[in-house]
């Protein structure tokens, strides 16, 4: 068993989280939980699949929770300055980063999008400060902090120089690797009734892109899925199949998002080294 633990100074500092994702999500708990006042900022690349491990849902009024910890929608700046030091859980928002920089100053910006073969942004000076996540970042270039995100490696601090560029190999689950997922043919609104937990088989008709069916690769439970009725582009990951039985997890926080939480909170203790001990909070995240 391992923990991480993060100390904080103050009960509402503010945190914005680009991405709504189960990454984005894993940091968002560990965040929360040590009285951030925490806006998870969506972005519509790459469309999100590990839904019951994220906050994503929160966007349709869903009641989602991660952790125990809760997540509900705000639609204006107003809603989220409401909310400063009073919302008990999560905010997720449709607002970009432009949005939300102007209702009060940033103390972490962590950018969880993970775009990795999209531009990357600068991030430094945008708040106290920048962690970027995966590939495209670089430590002491175009963000504070470069977190690892690649199994093997994840939660791997970077503070100077580039994380680990995209290989485009996925990583090991159960007997699969990349075969496990689905990906987009091309363009259109993607259609399904399937929940996610749900057993199928291979060849099940999961959804529909547009009007082409869209089929389990092989038997198992259903990780990973859009949600319907969302327009994706060519390319993308539509659908997820974890075949490893009884064994098989798709809610809660995952071993990967874990690390990648505890480097988050690694890194914030390394920046703010002199916090008194006897004002923080503190924060035990189990692997």
């Amino acid at each position: 068993m391992r923990t991480q633990t993060m100390r904080l100074n103050s009960p509402d500092r503010f945190a914005v989280i680009l991405g709504t994702n189960e990454i984005a999500s894993a940091v968002a708990v560990l965040l929360r939980r040590n009285g951030y006042g925490v806006v998870l900022s969506h972005d519509p690349l790459p469309p999100v699949i590990r839904r019951k491990m994220a906050f994503h849902d929160a966007l349709f009024e869903d009641a989602v929770s991660v952790a125990g910890v809760a997540a509900q929608r705000a639609d204006t700046g107003f809603e989220i300055r409401a909310s400063f030091g009073r919302a008990p859980g999560v905010l997720v928002t449709e607002l970009g980063l432009l949005d939300l920089i102007v209702l009060r100053s940033l103390d972490i910006l962590v950018d969880a999008r993970m775009q990795k073969y999209l531009a990357t942004p600068d991030l430094r000076r945008l708040a106290r400060l920048t962690i970027g996540l995966g590939p495209g970042f670089c430590g002491g270039s175009n963000c504070d902090v470069a977190i690892e995100t690649w199994p093997g490696k994840a939660g791997q601090i970077v503070r100077q120089g580039p994380a680990d560029p995209p290989d485009g190999v996925s990583r090991r689950l159960g007997n699969h690797w990349g075969e496990r997922f689905v990906r987009s043919e091309c363009s259109g609104r993607w259609k399904t009734a399937i929940e996610i937990g749900t057993r199928v088989f291979k060849d099940y008709v999961v959804g529909h892109l547009g009007n082409i069916p869209v089929r389990a690769p092989f038997d198992g439970i259903l990780r990973g899925v859009v949600r319907d009725g969302t327009e994706v582009p060519s390319g993308v990951k539509l659908l997820e199949i974890d075949s490893r039985g009884r064994k098989a997890n798709w809610t809660g926080i995952d071993s990967r998002g874990q690390l990648i939480a505890n480097a988050v909170a690694k890194a914030i203790s390394l920046h703010q080294p002199n916090v008194p001990e006897k004002t923080g909070q503190t924060l035990h995240l189990v692997k």
